[in-house]
């Protein structure tokens, strides 16, 4: 022991441990900034046209001084494991450092392969959707990845980049290191040390702060994205930060930590949305207290609310009207019992969202509502199913996939819902996905199951639009020719992003036949269709935020008149529970919600991440909105009204939902 201590003070092995760790260090900072560089030339189809080779000089610079961080972790901790062994077998010292990078290089190897699909699918780099695995269908998932995702030929590929960095890696390692000079005189001997101590010094600092020497000018995941274009503001972190960024959010979501409000600023928003500035109340279900104003069309014996998978609001467009992919829902809409909004929000980026808001009423507020034991004492007040009961209406969950995917079948069934259908009671449940069986059977199984003598409430979500994308559409009749001339040139070769259009087509064939055959079987019937979410899939590789993240707000059946619904309408899915109440409800009939009826004057709408208008849409949470126009000749936006509008919604859903109806500041002593 007394060698191996004298050893690692030696001057001499100290500077060629140091200078082997510097190596190791250099390697993954060259590995990283490399796979961005690859990244981003082989997924540049995803660069905004506006972008400019000074942009892409920022990403790559920015990106070297945040991979610093990353390789300075990695370098750490083979430094520490290094350095064990160095004191207890000095011999196997760079064997230890070799399986040490080389577990880094099967890792990182893995990841880059990755991120290649993660993109395509989520138009993001690793985020906090990844933790939702967790509380996921697993088998479904690793059958989607198999199936859709090639998970094996991606893992081989993967192992065999890492075999060859290993290569490289370890004749790096093998490379004779400095040897420092000795000095006769001590002053220089001394001297030298000095300089080299201090060098390493400031050197930990600059890594350490991501490329700068204090905290102030740091570069770090949240103020990394410095231009304008989305995918390079990903391009920027390194696998590792994007990972590091997700286990960050996924806290704050578990935690709340990302909603900072206090009782007396929720009692405020809270009041101002609901006009009733003189309650000065702590009860917030007196503020969310609304009496309706009178049925708008005869009470339907059956409601039926579809949440249909990714069914995203750009194919409605008159732009995209050659694809003929959205024909059936745009038949439904030109006919006189029915009107459409097409500036609606979905709750969040991901279908457990959009039901938490249809269930609960809530927006999103960084809680996961499914996971919430709050969610599972009793039903919210602002919850839809007891207040569908309280009109007389049996309330039904059908979905197409398990009831294990996200508690979904305890969730709803908690939250009031009489019952609750999945794919082990349809007779048809084989013909589908790992994620449910397909939209025609859903349908079948819906249309049969409902009792003609008891009203009911019926709350629908397929899973067909979802990837692996197993329908055979072409059987069903989808015309895949006729799309592909419709495409753009660039995109008519791209098979997959064909056959997803397929499935949207089938989607929409499906809901409206399904439409069509109910109001045949029972005239006296109201539907409310919306998407669960948009942004999986595009045309163009940089569509407009409007494109990428709007759903559609379609309402039809008995009753319904075109203007029904306001032109200068906007909403989000929380909207939908109070735009049906005081469709039908009887006037004066109490209920809660957080969300504000479309019939009522409702003209914004705000989520996990944005906001939109009639007139705009935008990101909900930069110091300074920059609305991105939906149309032109736009009025001025009240931005003092909209920051109001955002905040209330969220601190109200996120108190509620979290700390039930009474403020009590006492509550936040141990956030």
């Amino acid at each position: 022991m007394k060698e191996s201590l004298s050893r690692i003070f030696d001057w001499r092995n100290f500077c060629r441990f140091v200078q082997q760790e510097i190596k190791v260090f250099l390697f993954f900072l060259i590995l990283l900034c490399l796979f961005r560089l690859i990244f981003l030339g082989w997924m540049s189809e995803y660069m905004s046209k506006t972008a400019t080779m000074h942009d892409v000089l920022t990403v790559m610079l920015v990106g070297t001084k945040i991979s610093l961080k990353s390789a300075g972790v990695l370098t750490v901790i083979s430094l520490l494991i290094s350095g064990v062994a160095t004191v207890l077998a000095p011999s196997y010292e760079m064997t230890v450092r070799k399986v040490v990078g080389s577990f880094y290089i099967v890792i990182l190897s893995v990841l880059f392969c990755a991120r290649f699909p993660y993109y395509r699918q989520f138009h993001s780099g690793f985020n906090q959707l990844i933790f939702n695995t967790f509380n996921d269908d697993v088998y479904a998932l690793s059958l989607s990845l198999v199936q859709e995702f090639y998970l094996p030929l991606r893992l081989a590929g993967a192992f065999v980049l890492a075999f060859f960095l290993y290569k490289l890696f370890s004749d790096w390692l093998n490379r004779a290191v400095f040897k420092m000079p000795s000095f006769s005189f001590p002053c220089f001997k001394w001297v030298s040390r000095a300089v080299v101590v201090l060098f390493l010094y400031w050197g930990i600092v600059f890594v350490m702060f991501g490329g700068s020497f204090s905290w102030a000018t740091e570069v770090d995941w949240e103020n990394a994205g410095v231009t304008k274009d989305p995918f390079l503001n990903e391009v920027i972190l390194d696998d590792m930060q994007a990972i590091y960024r997700a286990y960050t959010m996924n806290n704050r979501l578990e935690a709340c930590n990302g909603l900072n409000f206090d009782v007396d600023q929720i009692r405020f928003f809270t009041a101002k949305l609901t006009n009733k500035t003189q309650l000065q109340s702590n009860d917030l279900d007196e503020y969310l207290r609304k009496e309706a104003q009178g049925p708008l069309v005869e009470k339907p014996k059956h409601i039926f609310v579809i949440i249909s998978e990714s069914y995203a609001n750009w194919p409605l467009l008159e732009k995209y009207k050659d694809l003929h992919i959205a024909d059936g829902m745009k038949q439904i809409i030109a006919k006189n019992d029915s009107d459409y909004i097409g500036t609606f929000l979905p709750n969040g980026a991901s279908t457990v969202s959009a039901v938490t808001g249809v269930v609960t009423g809530f927006a999103d507020a960084n809680l996961y509502l499914t996971t919430m034991p709050e969610a599972f004492a009793e039903p919210y007040s602002t919850a839809s199913a007891p207040q569908l009961q309280k009109l007389g209406y049996d309330t039904n969950f059908w979905y197409a996939g398990p009831t294990t995917w996200e508690r979904i079948q305890a969730f709803t069934l908690a939250q009031g819902y009489q019952h609750f259908y999945s794919r082990g009671d349809f007779a048809k449940a084989a013909e589908g996905s790992v994620w449910g069986c397909d939209d025609k059977y859903l349908y079948e199984a819906v249309l049969d199951g409902i009792d003609s003598d008891q009203p009911s409430f019926n709350v629908i979500l397929n899973v067909s639009n979802h990837s692996p994308f197993t329908v055979d559409v072409v059987k069903e009749g989808f015309d895949k020719e006729k799309v592909i001339a419709a495409l753009p040139p660039e995109a008519q070769a791209d098979m997959a992003l064909v056959n997803q259009l397929g499935h949207f087509w089938y989607a929409d064939k499906m809901m409206a036949d399904f439409i069509q055959k109910t109001k045949q079987k029972y005239p006296d019937s109201l539907f409310i269709i919306v998407g669960d979410h948009a942004d999986r899939y595009n045309i163009e590789k940089t569509p407009s935020m409007y494109e990428r993240y709007g759903i559609p707000f379609i309402v039809t059946g008995q009753g319904v008149t075109k203007g029904i619904l306001p032109k200068d309408a906007a909403g989000s899915q929380i909207d939908i529970i109070p735009t049906l109440i005081e469709m039908i409800a009887p006037h004066g009939f109490s209920y809660h919600s957080v969300g504000t009826s479309l019939t009522r004057g409702n003209k914004e709408a705000v989520n996990y991440g944005f906001w939109m208008t009639h007139d705009y849409i935008g990101k909900a949470d930069l110091a300074e909105f920059q609305p991105e126009s939906i149309r032109g000749d736009s009025p001025e936006l009240d931005t003092a009204a909209l920051q109001d509008y955002i905040d209330a919604i969220r601190s109200i859903s996120w108190w509620r939902a979290k700390y039930g109806p009474i403020l009590n500041a006492d509550l936040l002593k141990d956030r």
